[in-house]
């Protein structure tokens, strides 16, 4: 009886030795030209350029959103317009600092931070969202309300 499992044991590597020796890799040719032959699937190639300058934040904007605003995740959130840009501070953190997309949307350099402005039926109102790890798939979206200006 205690031959079995010494004899299956001492078959197990032997067996995996065998299947590996079978295996085989197949390469394929790397192609170093784009095909030119009729029918062959084109390669397209898309250009993004960014404005020579960011858009101007006009006064009426500049009014709407400037101010301090109580986060619904106990958050304290200060917004500083500038001429080009926003600088927003979360509590006592650093200084973020973002471009207008659109009228009220803002983003930061990186994509990570959104805020949007002048939401709700009296425009006071603001969401933003953040990525908290660039390396998972997750954002976070947070409500806000005017504090006070």
């Amino acid at each position: 009886m205690r031959t079995l499992p010494l004899l299956l044991s001492a078959s197990l590597p032997a067996s995996l030795l065998l299947l590996a020796a079978s295996a085989s890799a197949q390469t394929v040719p790397a192609q170093t030209e784009p095909s030119l032959q009729p029918g062959a699937p084109s390669i397209s190639s898309v250009q993004v350029r960014a404005p020579a300058r960011g858009l101007r934040i006009r006064d009426e904007q500049a009014r709407n959103i400037v101010g301090n605003y109580a986060m619904s995740n106990g958050w304290y959130l200060k917004v500083r317009p500038a001429l080009r840009h926003i600088d927003a501070t979360i509590d006592n953190d650093k200084r973020l600092r973002l471009f207008p997309v659109s009228r009220y949307t803002f983003a930061s350099s990186d994509g990570n931070v959104t805020m949007e402005f002048n939401r709700g039926s009296t425009g006071e109102d603001m969401v933003m969202s953040y990525m908290p790890d660039p390396r998972l798939a997750q954002r976070v979206v947070i409500s806000s309300s005017l504090a006070q200006r």
